[in-house]
């Protein structure tokens, strides 16, 4: 009888693991270069919404470094031009402008290839009709800023 409810509990615990594995596997780990990519946009969009262009144009440039040095060439070239734009932005309103279709590419991006499911949040501005990710579930709006830091809401 002692054999027999080892042998479940060991079938149980080998069952778990295994689905744990499979769980893993269907939501793939963001590899480099998307990972530091988003960390760098994650850190524009915090600036951003904080009504600051601090740092912006070194983040961005990160950006555009990181995906014109990728080999494998996972996100498009177009993420590393929208970058090359937001790094030339000379105000504010200029970098709230370059950073929507960078928004756009990294939120399609994350889509499309079913990562981030967790860590990373679409957000969405009904008032400048944009999306932008973030990682807390608390809407931090980088397009309002201070003025409206609040306004907008979770897609995922």
């Amino acid at each position: 009888m002692k054999i027999k409810a080892i042998a479940i509990a060991l079938l149980a615990a080998v069952g778990l693991l295994l689905n744990t594995a499979v769980r893993a596997a269907d939501e793939p780990a963001l590899m480099q270069p998307v990972k530091s990519v988003l960390d760098q946009y994650l850190m524009i969009q915090t600036e951003l919404a904080k009504d600051s262009v601090r740092g912006l144009d070194e983040h961005a440039s990160a950006i555009a470094k990181a995906v014109k040095g990728d080999e494998m060439k996972m996100l498009s070239p177009d993420v590393a031009k929208q970058a090359e734009t937001l790094a030339k932005a000379k105000d504010i309103k200029a970098a709230r402008e370059a950073f929507k279709p960078l928004s756009t590419s990294l939120v399609k991006y994350l889509a499309d290839n079913k990562a981030g499911k967790g860590t990373y949040h679409e957000a969405y501005c009904p008032m400048v009709k944009a999306s932008w990710l973030q990682t807390g579930k608390d809407i931090t709006n980088p397009y309002m800023g201070k003025s409206m830091l609040n306004c907008g809401v979770l897609k995922n």
